[in-house]
């Protein structure tokens, strides 16, 4: 920078003293000062990053993906506990993202920072689809992005992560249902990732903080299982249970702790339809891009073909209202979990479009037996300016170098008593 000045202060007094090869060459060398004065600039994240490791520097390449979906598996974890976010490959129609599994990158979206393996962070690494937290702290509490990516394709996928202290264990508990006076069981949730290099898997069950015994006739504990089996559920039996289980790792043991509240039916209800998912209100969007919102609905015991269920804009089917097929109806899929069967139908948005965000979209769940109603909004997502901002004050530093190194030309050549030709 000192050089480039230096040849432009020369050039410069060249110039004012009318010579026409000091106007070339102050040309030359301003046009340099103009390639300097960019470079103080940062350039956007979708453009370049430097990052580096074992003292080099290496520039990556960071395209714009085109897809953006959302993910509405909101992680809710305990502080201090070992906790594993999953990309999630959408299967929905033309969103089919399950064979970009060459590539996958994480980072967290308040820092565009890329979240690389274990040497660079003990605690916070990425390993193929997988994020892992060793333990996690609430200051990681956030949106995290992982992008998939092949050679001609790439998608970004947003998932949100709260890590609460323990004593808020119960705001974040798993919902489950079971039906009374048959027998059942609930199942300790989201272990896979931790037992599934162990071979034998133990677990202690608590219910309201007190441990709960395997005497075979109110509960039944099957070695190596992560279910609690009720001989037969008492409208009692509602309430909080908790399962705990040890995870050693390179010589540290966590602990990982599951919350869950037991909800308990009558026979007569078992088959009217509940909507598990989305829970939130409203959805956050941003103008042309796409996005999948998953309808989840429990349908119980009964069969899959005796639940209907279908999204609505302004209360009416969304074939009527999108004739152009910019938002559609994915495909209608039937599982069983715990033996329990559920529902899923999304709402597909090709491209995002301003009056989606003055438009009532609701699902609705129905059978013979009842029928539940689920009313959600899209507003529009802020727009960062963190950019904006990071550039502002660089930028003004590089026009207030210019002003004083101008000053001091103007003020050098006044001294040495140039003057300016007249025309």
């Amino acid at each position: 920078m000192g050089s480039s000045l230096s040849c432009l202060h020369a050039q410069w007094v060249l110039l004012l003293s009318g010579s026409s090869k000091g106007k070339a060459q102050v040309r030359a060398c301003s046009f340099f000062i103009i390639i300097i004065f960019i470079s103080c600039l940062p350039l956007p994240s979708f453009l370049m990053r430097l990052a580096s490791s074992n003292d080099k520097i290496f520039l990556i390449y960071i395209e714009n993906c085109p897809d953006h979906i959302i993910s509405f598996q909101h992680y809710y974890e305990l502080h201090g506990e070992p906790v594993v976010l999953k990309c999630p490959s959408p299967r929905y129609k033309h969103l089919d993202f399950s064979s970009l599994t060459h590539n996958i990158t994480w980072y967290k979206n308040d820092s565009k920072t890329m979240i690389s393996g274990r040497g660079e962070d003990p605690r916070i690494w990425a390993k193929g689809d997988a994020l892992w937290f060793l333990p996690a702290r609430q200051e990681d509490s956030g949106v995290y992005v992982c992008t998939r990516r092949n050679n001609s394709y790439c998608a970004e996928v947003s998932i949100h992560l709260t890590v609460v202290e323990k004593t808020a264990a119960r705001d974040i508990a798993y919902m489950q249902v079971l039906f009374t006076f048959t027998s059942g069981k609930i199942v300790c949730p989201d272990l896979w990732e931790f037992t599934s290099n162990i071979t034998s898997l133990e677990l202690k069950w608590y219910k309201d903080a007190l441990l709960l015994e395997d005497n075979g006739e109110k509960f039944v504990f099957l070695k190596g299982s992560n279910s609690l089996i009720f001989t037969s559920v008492l409208p009692t039996d509602s309430g909080y249970y908790t399962c705990k289980m040890s995870f050693p790792y390179e010589g540290v043991t966590y602990e990982i702790t599951r919350t869950i509240q037991l909800q308990t039916v009558e026979q007569e209800k078992r088959i009217t339809p509940i909507i598990v998912y989305p829970t939130q209100k409203t959805t956050s969007a941003a103008l042309g891009s796409k996005m999948t919102l998953p309808c989840k609905v429990f349908a119980g015991l009964s069969r899959h073909i005796d639940t209907d269920v279908e999204w609505l804009a302004n209360d009416t089917i969304i074939d009527v209202v999108y004739k152009q097929n910019r938002v559609t109806e994915g495909e209608r899929q039937e599982t069983t979990e715990n033996g329990e069967n559920f529902i899923e139908v999304p709402l597909i948005f090709e491209s995002v479009e301003e009056v989606d965000f003055y438009t009532d979209f609701k699902c609705l769940a129905q059978n013979r037996y009842g029928s539940q109603v689920l009313p959600t909004r899209v507003k529009q997502e802020a727009v960062g300016l963190s950019w904006y901002i990071a550039v502002i004050p660089v930028a003004l530093a590089c026009v207030i170098l210019g002003a004083i190194f101008v000053h001091k030309c103007w003020k050098q050549r006044a001294d040495k008593g140039y003057m300016m030709a007249k025309v």
